[in-house]
């Protein structure tokens, strides 16, 4: 099962490249945005009275991120002026859309919820559409950080992106927990709204940390684009203005899809999608609605924030550093079948949560479980695709797969308010059914483990 001539530690030894240490930071920047639009504003909004079927609804802003693959070619090949000859194309685009949530997080500051409704969501779309924008490049930019024949450091670098996304999700989630109960205790009546404006200064904070991370100089990429473009206009039989235009488009967008089932075949690749697209729908549902349930238990915001965040961030660091040498030593694919089913598994214990009422040692024992799950799951899946992508385009082609993981844990998820309202307030069926939800991407896994084109499976 596990890989000979490679012990534990010299496959611990691979995460002190300092690679990995500019990677944990790209996770941070990707995974605080969602501090803003899935906890903090799912939680404003339940203190605001609306209902759950109106908080899981609101979340079809996340639905974004399930298409931010059509406009990624535009992010490889489109320069920021001024920015990116100050800090290169892609560090330039991410501090772009870092600019476009620290003023939107200002404009929510002046927005009363209950009133003004529409243009809360519509602020929180355009947070959510500079998240998924960001996303793209912080992928592309953590991947060319490695090179394409280093499948460990590749399983590494997958896991210390999880590590760092969840930091970025769970210390950002803890700032803002206690911050807004803070404010609410001291009597500050918009304490959301003032809240946001201290997450405006973290905002701030890792545009400066992101001046740290060395983007690697190349052209290769550039070059190959402009090779398949070339190739597309000579089939056209001319070449002017529009033939041009046909091919960029035609190469840019249609050319990582054409290498994907090329490279996997048409069966495979069908199965490949399928997966990615079933894998974390379980987890979904139940992240979606675990803030209400833990609100409507009777945990307070601390409780939540030092279960739920702090407690829970420490056990993702720590096991998702051990799934990424797992992952090293018994392949992607092993993990993720052992994270599947573990992930099936811990939904059961919020099932027995929701059946015995507020109990701390078992919202803490649920918490770790899930984690844990959750850890492995990550940092095996990041890696997968992570794998498959084809160099030539990497911000496309890992976008486009993202993306279709993000789809069913968006779209999909989006109702789970709704199933709760439909289920009576029954939260431990709504988990038992979470629970069930993950068996048909294992059976996807299952048909396709053994023809997978990857480095190491």
């Amino acid at each position: 099962m596990f890989e000979k001539n490679r012990t534990w530690s010299e496959s611990i030894l691979v995460y002190k490249d300092i690679r990995m240490l500019r990677i944990l930071l790209l996770g941070a920047i990707s995974g605080f945005p969602w501090v803003l639009i899935a906890s903090s504003l799912s939680l404003w909004l339940k203190e605001e009275g609306l209902s759950r079927s109106t908080i899981g609804w609101a979340g079809l802003i996340f639905g974004v991120y399930a298409f931010n693959y059509l406009w990624a070619p535009i992010i490889d090949r489109i320069q920021i002026p001024f920015l990116t000859k100050r800090l290169g194309h892609r560090r330039g685009w991410i501090v772009l859309m870092q600019i476009i949530i620290l003023f939107s997080l200002i404009v929510w500051s002046f927005i009363n919820p209950t009133e003004n409704l529409a243009l809360l969501i519509s602020v929180g779309l355009v947070i959510a559409i500079a998240s998924a924008t960001q996303d793209i490049t912080v992928d592309a930019l953590r991947i060319e950080q490695i090179n394409a024949d280093e499948g460990k450091s590749m399983a590494a670098g997958a896991a210390m992106a999880v590590v760092g996304w969840w930091t970025g999700y769970k210390l950002g989630g803890v700032i803002a927990l206690f911050t807004a109960e803070f404010f609410q205790n001291i009597g500050i009546e918009d304490y959301w709204q003032t809240t946001f404006l201290v997450l405006g200064v973290v905002v701030i904070l890792m545009n400066i940390g992101l001046m740290f991370i060395h983007e690697p100089i190349t052209t290769d990429r550039q070059n190959k684009q402009k090779e398949t473009d070339e190739v597309i206009q000579s089939k056209l039989g001319s070449n002017n203005i529009i033939t041009k235009f046909i091919a960029y488009i035609a190469g840019t967008i249609g050319g990582p899809i054409i290498s994907f089932f090329k490279k996997n075949g048409f069966s495979i690749a069908v199965g490949i999608l399928g997966f990615v697209f079933l894998f974390k729908i379980g987890e979904a549902f139940l992240g979606r609605m675990s803030i209400v349930f833990y609100k409507e238990v009777g945990f307070s915001k601390g409780e939540i924030a030092i279960y739920s965040k702090t407690l829970g961030w420490i056990t993702t660091v720590v096991f998702t550093l051990l799934g990424g040498i797992f992952a090293m030593r018994a392949g992607t694919i092993k993990t993720m079948f052992v994270a599947g089913g573990f992930m099936a598994a811990t939904n059961l214990l919020f099932a027995a949560l929701a059946w015995s009422g507020k109990s701390e040692w078992l919202f803490a024992l649920a918490v770790i479980a899930d984690d844990i799950s959750a850890a492995f799951a990550t940092v095996a899946f990041v890696a997968f695709i992570s794998l498959l992508v084809d160099r030539t385009y990497t911000a496309t082609q890992y976008a486009l797969l993202a993306s279709i993981g993000t789809a069913g844990r968006t779209t999909l998820a989006s109702s789970s308010g709704a199933l709760v309202d439909w289920l009576n307030g029954d939260w431990g069926t709504f988990f038992i059914i979470t629970t069930l939800m993950v068996i048909p991407s294992l059976i996807c896994l299952w048909f396709i483990r053994n023809k997978i084109k990857i480095g190491a499976k």
